[in-house]
């Protein structure tokens, strides 16, 4: 009887444990993700031409590239990109129409929720956010 009521109790902080450590795990790469759609977005601003052509992104071109990155273990229907631009220095003025032109600051929230499952705890999802600011580089 001692047994099992010790191990209900060692278990429950075992997993408890391990769950964390895949939230800090996830944490991490949310954290990638919110810088990797920031250097997509400064290489992709509004002067950006390959060949003559545009190659200028959209917020939900961003949202489209985070969430096709493939991180392991991260389901992307729950990751959620929200770019916006500004200019920079703030209180400036933006360079370009819609602020992103080189010169003007680009901002990636990248968020995300985490299902967190404790033996013998109620089920929640903690959300994890990430935020990531560069400067436009073309």
């Amino acid at each position: 009887m001692e047994m099992a009521l010790s191990m209900i109790v060692l278990l429950t902080i075992l997993f408890g444990l391990i769950e964390m450590c895949l939230a800090l795990y996830t944490y991490h790469y949310v954290s990638d993700a919110a810088r990797e759609g920031t250097r997509y977005a400064i290489v992709h601003g509004a002067t950006c031409t390959v060949s003559g052509v545009s190659c200028t992104v959209t917020a939900s071109q961003i949202q489209t590239y985070v969430q096709n990155l493939g991180y392991p273990g991260i389901t992307t229907s729950a990751m959620t990109v929200t770019t916006t631009y500004s200019a920079y220095p703030a209180g400036g003025t933006c360079v370009a129409a819609g602020c992103n032109g080189p010169g003007d600051l680009a901002t990636v929230t990248a968020q995300y929720k985490f299902p967190l499952n404790i033996p013998f705890i109620s089920s929640s999802a903690l959300i994890m956010s990430s935020t990531s600011s560069m400067v436009i580089a073309q």
